[in-house]
């Protein structure tokens, strides 16, 4: 694999009018500029279509994929789907990393090359990011997002790994199912808390283009789907009660996993992950998420 083109970002997008130019002015800033940046605008009706064509016309590793309007903005399997439509248009091997990245941000100057170095330094890294950060009342506050994870919504990946682990899964939790893979081959996924890494989500986590509490539930459901047990579940909701929208919040995310086990939906057809997915909740249960995950880790050494 050739190295030379260093990192390509994939952003789909929809009606990002009132957050892109911030994240399309802090790529353009970036100490280490992407090869490539493939941004899918699926079916804008704001003023998105122009803002992307004014940024394009500036800088021409900036392509724009245009996808029909579906009426709605779409998420989980449809971030997915608009995503591989950019995807699809390159040749992945021509990278060395590739990023899902989203359109609400706003990066801090060293990001990726940050990111890059530390995937250098450790091989196993297949997956990583910084940490995300709301503004609340002139304050920054993280969204409180664990270090075994890659964020959603910069998911940067060795372009290896993410052809050997299959990609994204076209279903609600994508950004949970691939971390836990990545384990299940022995690899690493993280982010890392620190002043170089962190990043403004302009867009509020779990919310829904319907309500925060549709957000909440969409989780539940997607906890279910990925192979969550009800007692790690029922353990998770209790830890989101003093979060805002503190008990309901945690009510709905409960609600849509128990909703969900109620239809009998189907679950993500994969026994050997599910089985891996709740033995590492059995043991983060009992010692803590961190300690699962080194144990992991040393096993795979």
């Amino acid at each position: 694999m050739t190295t030379s083109l260093g990192y390509v970002l994939i952003s789909p997008c929809r009606d990002e009018a009132d957050y892109m130019r911030q994240t399309l002015d802090t790529v353009v800033a970036q100490s280490v500029l992407p090869a490539r940046w493939i941004i899918v605008d699926d079916g804008s009706t704001d003023a998105t279509p122009q803002i992307l064509a004014e940024y394009a016309a500036k800088h021409p590793w900036i392509t724009v994929v245009t996808r029909q309007n579906r009426g709605h903005r779409a998420v989980g399997p449809g971030v997915i789907d608009a995503f591989y439509a950019g995807y699809q248009t390159i040749n992945p091997q021509d990278f060395e990393f590739v990023c899902k990245l989203d359109l609400d941000l706003r990066l801090p100057p060293r990001y990726f090359e940050i990111l890059m170095e530390r995937m250098h330094a450790n091989p196993r890294i297949a997956t990583c990011s910084g940490k995300a950060y709301v503004e609340q009342g002139g304050r920054l506050v993280n969204e409180g997002h664990g270090d075994e994870t890659s964020l959603g919504m910069t998911k940067f990946y060795r372009v290896s790994a993410f052809a050997a682990m299959g990609g994204f899964v076209r279903e609600v939790m994508w950004d949970g199912i691939d971390c836990h893979r990545c384990r299940m081959m022995g690899l690493i996924a993280c982010s890392w808390d620190e002043p170089e890494l962190r990043f403004v989500h302009l867009r509020p986590m779990g919310s829904s283009q319907q309500s925060i509490y549709t957000g909440r539930m969409r989780h539940g459901f997607g906890q279910y789907f990925m192979g969550t047990g009800f007692l790690y579940i029922f353990a998770s909701a209790l830890k989101k009660i003093p979060e805002k929208p503190y008990v309901l919040g945690a009510a709905y995310m409960l609600w849509g996993w128990l909703k969900s086990a109620l239809q009998g939906k189907p679950r993500y057809n994969d026994l050997e992950f599910r089985r891996f997915l709740q033995a590492y909740q059995w043991r983060a249960l009992w010692v803590g998420k961190r300690r699962a995950v080194e144990e992991i880790d040393q096993r795979a050494r």
